[in-house]
This record gives C-alpha cells, sequence and structure tokens, in this order.
C-alpha cells in the first residue's frame, strides 16, 4: 500500500493549498500609479483612493467605492500553486 503514499500526500497538500490560495496575502488602500503590478494609472489619476487586495494565489482585485473595477494577474493552480503554498505557509 505504500505505493500510494506521495499520489495521496500530493492530494493532501493540493487541498490544503486551494484553502489557502485565496487568504489575504496584503491589503493596500492608496492613490499611487506606481504599484509593481499596475497596467492601470488611470484608476487614480484623479487621486480618489483604490483597494488592493492581494491573494495568496497571486491574484489582486482592486476595488474603487466598494466596487471591483479590475483584477491583475492570473490565478496559480495544480503544481504551481503546490509550490507556492508549501514555500509560504508556515506548515
Amino acid at each position: 500500500m505504500t505505493q500510494y503514499d506521495e499520489v495521496v500526500e500530493n492530494q493532501r497538500l493540493l487541498i490544503e493549498a486551494e484553502q489557502w490560495a485565496w487568504g489575504f496575502k496584503s491589503l493596500h488602500i492608496h492613490a499611487l500609479d506606481s504599484m509593481w503590478y499596475d497596467d492601470r494609472p488611470e484608476d487614480t489619476a484623479d487621486g480618489v483612493s483604490v483597494t488592493d487586495v492581494q491573494y495568496n494565489n497571486g491574484v489582486v482585485i482592486r476595488s474603487k467605492n466598494g466596487k471591483e473595477i479590475h483584477r491583475f494577474g492570473k490565478a496559480k493552480t495544480g503544481e504551481e500553486l503546490v509550490r507556492s503554498y508549501v514555500r509560504n505557509s508556515q506548515r
């Protein structure tokens, strides 16, 4: 039965990583147009603040006046997500 130990462990890690993925990594309220991921400087051109929430899976969601206006990045999935989880979580 030990032939399946690695498969079971990989599946366990994937499930944990999927639960961890949408946890908050950072929250930033600002009126800057120079964020490393920002390709939409027009969102802050009027000096009004935006809220950027970065998630563990690599996605950044930008909101303005309480409404989502843009998503930056692509969510990590599969092996890439598991590697990020193992590297960044305190297991």
